[in-house]
């Protein structure tokens, strides 16, 4: 109802454009800037050799031009949007001369109350080439994102560049396990990977993949593309299978959600190399990824307390997902509560995001400042030449947090579904029984209120090993949390009950996990 409230008429997109003569002088000029910028970056990225080599020669003068290129985009935006013109007139701010003086955007402010026409360049949809995307509805309801041919072919040439750079694969062939349908990820990943490998399409089938992986055989390099828990299924399924990993080579790309360290070693027992990507359906599939130097980078902010304070602050204890972007492709920033806003401007694109608030809590820092920060010490600069050797890309980074509603506050510490992960899986011998898990605040008999990690189990387990499991877990997940988080381990001296962390076993399929799909986890119920 308040979505019908909110909703503007839909005027022609004449009317919706009358512009004065200073006005047309204005777009004018923005558009010959942003085709002319645009139309370089597409022939300089227009092959994944070409795409490597610029990747791996950014320089900081580019992170200028690309923030000239988003406040022209908003510019032209308020000229060229239905939408975005009355959006604006809805909200004064005088002469917008800088990127900041244009106000956020969000589903709530701007795509609740437009309509897909009125967001698209000159308040039309395209009668015909145009693929709509459906976002997952993890917000409360589905919405739909029309992509233009010319902004899918952008996406896709930045996948194939990515993907060429990480994964040295002879013979590629990609098994793309992200669900088909109207979903962005699994179409446009499938597109794109075609450009450079024989694809198959399986969705995240594991039967499919199974038969997929003995019909072709270890004649090829495989590439396996799917949300993280879903990776974590294949291994375990696999194994159970008695799998012969040592003639195969499989490397896995991941994305939808956060992939701890933990999560990533255990599968790495197995897979050759596992990368992860950064995206939404709001905005595109690739803004972000992973290299070798990112992957080290997040394992050294684990493991070195003096570095992580001097990136992150003294008192973050959080460990980020660590990403590389082309600001180029998406312009990012970040406001004055660290959520990130994304501008996607290009002429290519149907829909500009203008300012986007995806809701994600991220850090943004320049390439040579981390170098700087890095070469103070002669072991962490010798491990980051290491990890520089390969995979290079000199692209700013983006340090990603995540939702920051995704926790649980007990004790007054906030308790993570990532830091849970890794108390699961480091070092627990069970973990291959353990599906999935999610975590709650549950009050006992005694109204004290407890946190309860709920863990789907693969298959049935005996009375002892039930036990075991539980046991491991519950170990696992408060030392993990005492450590990371100071909040839990003063409550731990204070008082010795509040350690007392419950673990629920569930058979597959019931409790909270009644309904779930086992594509995206759902980690936090009521």
């Amino acid at each position: 109802m308040a979505e019908t409230l909110l909703r503007h008429p839909d005027p022609s997109p004449l009317a919706a454009l009358s512009l004065t003569a200073g006005e047309r002088w204005r777009r004018a000029r923005l558009t010959i800037f942003g085709r002319a910028l645009g139309a370089a970056v597409r022939l300089a990225g227009r092959h994944p050799t070409s795409w490597r080599w610029l990747a791996g020669r950014h320089h900081p003068m580019l992170d200028l031009l690309a923030a000239a290129n988003a406040r022209a985009g908003c510019a032209l935006a308020a000229l060229d949007v239905p939408a975005y013109r009355a959006f604006l007139r809805a909200r004064p701010g005088g002469i917008r001369r800088r990127l900041r003086d244009f106000p956020e955007t969000d589903k709530v402010s701007y795509v609740v109350p437009f309509d897909a026409a009125r967001r698209c360049r000159g308040g039309r949809l395209p009668a015909r080439g145009v693929v709509v995307d459906e976002s997952a509805g993890s917000s409360g309801r589905p919405f739909n994102w029309p992509r233009g041919e010319r902004e899918l072919r952008a996406v896709h040439r930045d996948i194939a560049g990515y993907t060429s750079l990480v994964f040295p694969m002879r013979r590629p062939f990609v098994i793309n396990a992200y669900s088909m349908g109207a979903w962005a990820t699994g179409t446009t990943t499938g597109a794109a990977m075609a450009r450079i490998a024989v694809v198959k399409n399986t969705g995240p089938d594991l039967g499919k993949i199974v038969d997929t992986l003995r019909e072709f055989g270890p004649d090829f390099d495989y590439l396996v593309t799917a949300y993280p828990p879903f990776l974590k299924h294949l291994r375990d399924r696999l194994d159970a299978e008695g799998f012969d990993w040592s003639r195969h080579r499989i490397f896995a790309s991941c994305g939808g959600e956060g992939m701890t360290e933990a999560l990533r070693g255990y599968l790495e027992e197995r897979f050759l190399r596992v990368r992860s990507a950064y995206g939404a359906s709001d905005l595109s599939i690739g803004i972000g990824a992973e290299t070798r130097f990112t992957v080290w980078l997040r394992r050294r902010l684990r493991d070195d307390p003096e570095l992580r304070a001097a990136l992150l602050g003294a008192d973050e204890q959080r460990l980020p997902m660590v990403f590389q972007y082309n600001p180029l492709a998406t312009y990012l920033e970040t406001n004055d509560r660290r959520e990130l806003l994304c501008t996607i401007t290009s002429p290519d694109v149907l829909q500009p995001r203008l300012r986007y608030n995806v809701g994600d809590e991220a850090l943004l820092v320049g390439y040579r400042r981390i170098l700087d920060l890095l070469r103070g010490d002669p072991d962490r600069w010798a491990e980051c030449r290491t990890a520089l050797a390969s995979e290079r890309m000199t692209l700013p980074v983006l340090l990603l947090f995540g939702r920051r509603d995704s926790t649980v506050s007990y004790l007054g510490a906030n308790l993570y579904p990532q830091d849970v992960e890794y108390g699961l899986y480091t070092g627990n011998p069970y973990a291959a029984e353990i599906s999935r898990f999610c975590l709650a605040l549950a009050e006992d008999a005694a109204l004290e209120t407890r946190p309860v990690v709920h863990l789907e189990l693969r298959r049935p387990l005996s009375g002892a090993a039930r036990e075991d499991l539980v046991a491991a877990c519950r170990t696992g997940v408060r030392r993990h949390l005492a450590v990371v988080s100071r909040d839990f381990a003063q409550s731990l001296t204070e008082d010795p009950t509040a350690g007392d962390l419950r673990v629920e076993l569930h058979e597959p399929g019931t409790g909270p996990f009644a309904g779930q799909q086992k594509l995206k986890n759902v980690y936090l119920v009521g």
